[in-house]
């Protein structure tokens, strides 16, 4: 059982930002997620900070939908991740048993209700942080979609080493 409240991880991203517990989460789940021990869906997201230049990790959860694979912010719009991505033009490593090129292209908002309903379904760290149950009709989900990007995980081939 988590030993956190849903209101308490809420304020860990008070304003859309990390505290201190959350980043330290962040750095340990990041660790995990790279060495692949947990299900697939679990992966570590290297971008390239917008700002600093560097690589930067986020630990995340998919959504598997048709066959497909799909990274959601749980802070939706104000998630830094997102923005880098967008920076990036959707240029992106996901981690887990090893690195794996990837473009992150956004899903079009009128199909991003069912995928956000599989995420939340699926992901339970997500749930404290979108305003519906993971049961809730689609229609709903449709209705906040604005709000969350969708990212559709595309493989890039992996150049050869010279």
């Amino acid at each position: 059982m988590w030993p956190y409240s849903s209101e308490r991880l809420r304020t860990m991203y008070r304003g859309g930002h990390a505290d201190a517990t959350a980043r330290w989460f962040a750095r340990l789940l990041a660790a995990v997620f790279s060495l692949g021990l947990l299900p697939r869906r679990w992966v570590t997201l290297e971008v390239t900070g917008r700002r600093s230049g560097r690589p930067t990790r986020f630990p995340l959860g998919m959504a598997d939908w048709h066959g497909q694979w799909y990274l959601v912010p749980m802070l939706g719009e104000r998630c830094n991740w997102v923005r880098n991505v967008r920076a990036a033009d959707g240029h992106a490593v996901l981690h887990r048993r090893g690195r794996r090129p990837c473009r992150l292209v956004e899903v079009p908002v009128a199909q991003r209700g069912p995928i956000l309903q599989r995420y939340l379904a699926t992901v339970p760290g997500a749930r404290p942080h979108v305003p519906l149950s993971p049961g809730a009709p689609l229609a709903e989900f449709d209705a906040i979609a604005p709000d969350y990007p969708v990212f559709h995980v595309l493989r890039t081939p992996t150049p050869p080493r010279p």
